[in-house]
């Protein structure tokens, strides 16, 4: 099953239910702020994207919204450090929306070339 994590507010996450809605494709979606991922989930979405990103480093850099207002809280932390940040702060610091499928695949923005592919 497709899970979609980010919030109401974000138009992304609302194209990204939108995209799974048209082609019948079924898919839950989490709402950041009521209920974050849980470590588990957390892992393995780095995890999946670190295999396209080339790394751990480059996918917590690719999770990382750069335009959020709070990312001056982040921005300058040792590499070693940001990944429990962005766990404590996933509402605020997340790139939305972040869509996992299954445990091995993952994307993160609006990534729908890949979402093509997934059923």
């Amino acid at each position: 099953m497709i899970q979609i994590f980010g919030t109401n507010k974000s138009f992304d996450c609302k194209a990204a239910q939108r995209f799974f809605k048209e082609r019948r494709i079924p898919f839950q979606f989490v709402d950041l702020k009521e209920k974050e991922m849980s470590a588990g989930e957390f892992d393995s979405v780095v995890t999946a994207i670190a295999r396209t990103e080339g790394g751990r480093d480059a996918a917590l850099d690719a999770l990382i919204d750069k335009k959020s207002k709070d990312y001056a809280s982040i921005a300058y932390l040792d590499d070693s450090e940001k990944e429990g940040k962005l766990f404590e702060n996933q509402a605020a610091l997340l790139k939305q929306p972040v869509c996992r499928n299954g445990k091995t695949e993952a994307t993160v923005g609006m990534a729908q070339k890949i979402w093509e592919g997934w059923k």
